[in-house]
């Protein structure tokens, strides 16, 4: 997406999906999404798409100490 760097999913598919130019707005857009779009089962993903690198990820699951 020409000058978007910053990629944002919700679930890994196009459930929800946002592009970002700024690391610094992608990383806000990354918190909010965690408390706006956060549930059981989900998993937010920040990649910068010129480094090909996983910049921040979340899912419920790694919030839970294991049994």
């Amino acid at each position: 997406m020409g000058g978007q760097r910053y990629h944002l999913t919700l679930d890994g598919r196009s459930a929800m999906h946002g592009w970002w130019g700024r690391e610094a707005t992608a990383r806000h857009q990354f918190a909010s999404w965690i408390g706006e779009r956060g549930r059981p089962g989900a998993r937010i993903v920040l990649v910068d798409e010129q480094e090909h690198r996983v910049l921040a990820s979340w899912s419920d699951e790694a919030d839970h100490l294991p049994d």
